[in-house]
């Protein structure tokens, strides 16, 4: 794919679909390109060219076809006559893009309650789980379905099986506030994926994902309402088992086998320790596999492996790549030291040493605008005056709920603790929460925090979202944080328990904060004196 530097502007051109002229990105025109997203290529009937067709004719056959279906007195423009019209086309009118859609001379009346168009279909009617009556019981397993085989305009839309989907799709609809086009999105992957549905069938990931991904058809929600059903089976494999079998890659059989059990007794625990985290089980087996890869070109088991490997391994170390890996050497060691694997841990009475932080610095006011710049969007805003005036973590800023805001007390709840709302945040705030309301009305979603993607669902943003308007400057979230408990220190004196009370923090972090602000006021006290 072709890159532009930055700052080009596309000329205007032609585009090979419709030969209209215009400005227009891409390739295509925007017609055209949807056009194409929906129907297949070959060789047009009409012009010969090779165009996504619809009914064996191209887009451009089709306007001109409706050009001369509305140009044609006393005859409609639209139907059946159009498609009639489409063999008696012989020639092309060029248009400029976007031009040549029928325009209306005056606004259509506006219905009673101020809705144009026609008027809403009306809910489906209450349906239950259909009764299956008596069934033979099956022979066999069920036999894998082909659902890419399956057209839409097939659908058996009289099944009792989706007719229950579609009410409780309509359910999940308005208590989750999906749009019109999610929800007609979502009964027509239903109805494809019921089409022949018997009862007792499961239907499994991998036979679905591929086919609706190939219909544009949002699979996550169709699979809520399956899951409802009780007709649904995640089959598919999880990324943690891919990701394990490229990181073994390498290691020797023997060494291989142990450190995959290692690493599921890290993730799933064992019956003397507690599963972790799934990223810390992976920064765990990152970190030890550099000396496992060079161990295993000489070695074919951990218990091969002697005080002396592991020496000569963390010499070539320094700083946090030497405490973290052989912390995690430590662990695997001494685990399979507890499962009677190796006869000696050869990592015992080998110290990790102390952490010694450096002292921590403020930010340059011109760091901190260039952030307050890069704040565009009434969230962009609210995320930057929650981490720089309340110190809130990425994380605790994504967990906000709605109960968490107190507009009349001016209160805001950040993991459980209670602050007052300064007159900065709460103007922030009530924009947000003003621009919440207009964008996504019907949302259910509870958190405070919701984008485009989690407005029709119940889940928190990401944090990749929410760092997202800060990312690249020096001014990050998560310095801003820092910031501000180091502003704190400064502030009202390096007092470890008041840092503690203020923003909750963890007693060596306290610590840590309260010996940086120490030594940068005895920095200035030195300067002051000279």
């Amino acid at each position: 794919m072709a890159r532009f530097p930055k700052g080009y502007v596309k000329p205007t051109s032609s585009c090979p679909g419709c030969l209209a002229w215009g400005d227009f990105r891409g390739r295509l025109c925007p017609a055209c390109y949807m056009f194409g997203r929906g129907h297949d290529t070959a060789e047009c009937t009409g012009c010969r060219r090779v165009q996504p067709l619809k009914w064996n004719y191209c887009r451009l056959c089709w306007c001109q076809a409706r050009l001369d279906a509305k140009t044609t007195e006393g005859l409609p423009a639209a139907g059946a006559y159009v498609r009639e019209r489409l063999a008696a086309v012989r020639s092309h009118q060029l248009f400029f893009v976007g031009l040549h859609y029928r325009r209306r001379p005056t606004p259509p009346a506006q219905r009673k309650g101020g809705r144009r168009g026609p008027p809403r279909k009306p809910p489906p009617a209450p349906a239950w789980r259909p009764d299956p009556g008596w069934r033979q019981p099956p022979l066999f397993e069920q036999i894998p379905r082909r659902f890419a085989r399956l057209d839409p305009a097939d659908a058996d839309l009289a099944s009792p099986c989706l007719t229950w989907a579609k009410y409780l799709a309509h359910r999940f609809a308005e208590a989750r506030g999906w749009g019109r086009n999610i929800r007609f999105a979502v009964n027509r992957g239903l109805a494809v994926v019921l089409t022949g549905h018997v009862e007792g069938d499961v239907i499994r990931h991998t036979e679905i994902f591929s086919p609706l991904r190939a219909l544009d058809l949002p699979v996550g929600h169709i699979v809520t309402v399956l899951e409802e059903m009780g007709i649904f089976e995640d089959d598919s494999e999880p990324s943690f088992e891919r990701w394990l079998i490229g990181r073994l890659e390498g290691l020797a059989p023997g060494i291989g086998a142990e450190t995959e059990r290692w690493t599921r007794v890290l993730r799933d625990g064992g019956p003397r320790s507690l599963p972790r985290k799934e990223g810390t089980v992976w920064l765990s087996l990152n970190h030890v596999r550099p000396s496992l890869l060079e161990w295993s070109s000489r070695y074919d088991h951990l218990r091969e492996v002697t005080r002396n490997d592991v020496l000569i391994h963390i010499k070539t170390l320094h700083g946090h790549q030497r405490r973290d890996q052989l912390v995690a050497l430590r662990s695997l060691f001494t685990w399979a030291k507890r499962q009677g694997l190796i006869f000696r841990n050869p990592t015992s009475r080998i110290k990790v040493g102390q952490n010694e932080y450096a002292v921590l610095q403020p930010l340059l006011p011109e760091q901190v605008e260039r952030s307050v710049e890069a704040a565009m969007t009434p969230a962009a805003r609210l995320v930057l005056a929650l981490a720089a005036v309340h110190a809130a973590r990425v994380a605790q800023i994504a967990a906000l709920m709605l109960d968490d805001v107190d507009l009349g007390n001016r209160r805001l709840t950040i993991a459980g603790r209670a602050r007052p709302l300064d007159d900065l945040t709460l103007k922030l705030l009530t924009d947000w929460l003003d621009h919440r309301r207009r964008r996504w009305p019907s949302t259910a979603n509870l958190h405070l925090l919701i984008n485009s993607q989690t407005a029709n669902t119940t889940g928190r943003a990401s944090n990749h979202w929410i760092c997202a308007p800060m990312r690249g400057q020096d001014a990050t979230l998560e310095r801003l944080r820092v910031d501000r408990q180091l502003e704190e220190a400064l502030t009202h004196g390096p007092d470890p328990l008041h840092l503690a009370e203020v923003f909750g923090l963890d007693e060596k972090t306290a610590m840590r904060y309260a010996d940086s602000a120490r030594s940068l006021l005895e920095q200035a006290a030195e300067q002051h004196l000279r």
